[in-house]
């Protein structure tokens, strides 16, 4: 009883001794800390709140992964709760906005995945060369490896245009003439074609939106034409299903340069 009585003492006596502090323990630390009068009580730590990802199967990687999956596995990792989201050029919210140089670049890169947004390549425009064949005056070389069309002037010179040619297993070779020639052509799919496509038209009249362009020329009783086209930037592709297609100002200018009956030679 006296100990106890002793010990009440003490305890009042420090508190009127020293009116300005008292003494706390922290729980987590089980040290006693000094509390000033007039302060608010110390906070615990701050502490990050993860979430736990679900486990997922692996499912290949890649592609498969990217089109069932939602992103880069996470298997035995924590992600945190809230993260920043990409801003529309890949910047994270918050950074500095990408240099206007590089955004160019990549608005570049995006519009180069676009085929109708590819620029025509300069080497595909009509020119006057050098031709050291044999072919006579008149005759239409198609260099078809090389996606380059040839008329034959003499004197050792051709005037060579760009072309788009065959697909893989649609290419050909030999020796044939312009049997017709017509202006703004109709466009009748050979039922060939219709085969593989028909989602296509059976009849299409001639027209800007025509396939075959502002003009044809037809090669022998073949299904194959030389003829213009509305897609210039299909030029120094292999493209087609056989013919040989041209930009439309190249094949008016070749087609007021022929007769019928010039002879075609596909090599």
């Amino acid at each position: 009883m006296f100990q106890k009585t002793t010990l009440a003492l003490l305890a009042g006596a420090s508190l009127i001794a020293f009116p300005h502090h008292a003494l706390a323990i922290d729980a987590a630390s089980a040290e006693p800390t000094v509390i000033y009068a007039g302060q608010p009580a110390p906070q615990p730590p701050m502490r990050t709140a993860y979430v736990q990802q679900p486990q997922r199967s692996n499912m290949g990687g890649g592609f498969i992964e990217f089109l069932f999956g939602d992103g880069p596995s996470s298997q035995g990792t924590q992600q945190p709760m809230y993260q920043q989201q990409p801003d529309y050029y890949g910047n994270r919210r918050g950074l500095p906005p990408m240099d206007p140089q590089q955004q160019m670049i990549y608005q570049q890169q995006e519009s180069a995945a676009d085929p109708t947004q590819r620029p025509f390549d300069p080497k595909y425009e009509k020119q006057q060369v050098e031709y050291h064949g044999r072919e006579g005056v008149g005759t239409i070389v198609v260099d078809t490896p090389n996606k380059f069309l040839y008329l034959v002037q003499g004197d050792g010179r051709a005037l060579r245009y760009g072309i788009g040619v065959g697909k893989p297993g649609f290419t050909w070779a030999g020796v044939k003439t312009v049997s017709a020639k017509k202006e703004w052509p109709d466009w009748t799919p050979p039922a060939e074609m219709l085969v593989r496509r028909p989602d296509l038209p059976r009849h299409m009249v001639g027209g800007p939106e025509n396939p075959l362009g502002a003009r044809a020329m037809y090669l022998g009783s073949s299904l194959y034409r030389i003829h213009g086209s509305n897609e210039p930037w299909t030029i120094g592709t292999n493209v087609s299903s056989g013919c040989i297609r041209m930009r439309n100002e190249d094949v008016i200018d070749l087609y007021g340069r022929v007769n019928v009956g010039a002879k075609v030679v596909v090599m």
